[in-house]
């Protein structure tokens, strides 16, 4: 057998050998958004700005927000998907290419996100020209942030969350059925699980573009949220929580809107 055959084939103990680099992917996202703060550019993934006092052109604004939004997905998203970015990780290092399949798996997880950002970005972009245009709805700003909430909060007891949330938590099932070696399956795999994640997650998402949260303790306590009731066993009891916790706060928008978007945003 050649030395070529042997070097890219891999070997039993690398097929075991522990998964680390999500982690360091994960800590990495953190670093930039932390250090983004701390040099006070948080700016670039304020969709409000962008769109309003940036000057830049809209399809320019996108993309610079899009571009950041890789890291917050990165430093949010990644650790409740843990457990199928591992099996991933295994079953990849069994086949020909495992670095292509790896970035094939994650490009299509990052797809589903991007795309939903896009959309909500898109939306964000109706709603400002709505306001600039509309005064009623200019002077009572904070309708927006309380309808955010209360749909974020409905959201939580809804079927389609619970089935999306039984997927996730099955990552096991979910691979057996669609796992396939190639790099287009795996980038289908990708997109399969990153859809499962945002039709779980996509309305505690949007609480940070209707309310413009950006905070880095923000960004923590959803991401804790999102891992928690995917991954930790028996986390399904904090969503009913969140749920209530933010129709709570559709009330106290509707009830101190300048006192609450002081607390959030501060």
């Amino acid at each position: 057998m050649s030395t070529a055959k042997i070097v890219g084939r891999p070997t039993r103990a690398g097929r075991r050998a522990p998964v680390r680099w999500p982690w360091l992917v994960v800590a990495l996202a953190w670093g930039v958004a932390l250090l983004a703060s701390m040099l006070h550019l948080r700016f670039l993934i304020d969709h409000h700005w962008l769109i309003e006092a940036s000057g830049l052109p809209w399809l320019l604004a996108a993309i610079v927000f899009l571009a950041c939004w890789q890291v917050m997905t990165l430093a949010m998203m990644l650790p409740s998907s843990m457990p199928m970015v591992k099996m991933m990780t295994y079953a990849a290092r069994k086949q020909s290419r495992p670095y292509a399949i790896i970035v094939a798996f994650m490009a299509g997880y990052a797809a589903s996100w991007t795309a939903f950002a896009l959309v909500a970005f898109t939306g964000d972009t109706f709603i400002h020209r709505a306001v600039d245009s509309w005064p009623w709805l200019a002077e009572h700003y904070y309708l927006i942030g309380a309808a955010t909430f209360t749909i974020a909060g409905v959201f939580q007891f809804t079927s389609l969350k619970e089935d999306c949330l039984a997927a996730c938590r099955s990552p096991l099932s979910l691979f057996t059925r669609y796992y396939r070696a190639g790099v287009a399956p795996a980038w289908r795999l990708g997109l399969r699980h990153g859809l499962f994640c945002l039709g779980s997650c996509w309305a505690l998402m949007l609480v940070m573009f209707g309310v413009g949260i950006g905070s880095l303790a923000w960004m923590a306590a959803l991401a804790g949220v999102m891992t928690i009731e995917r991954v930790i066993p028996g986390g399904r009891w904090i969503g009913p929580l969140v749920g209530i916790a933010m129709l709570a706060l559709a009330a106290l928008w509707l009830a101190q809107p300048a006192w609450l978007v002081t607390s959030v945003e501060g």
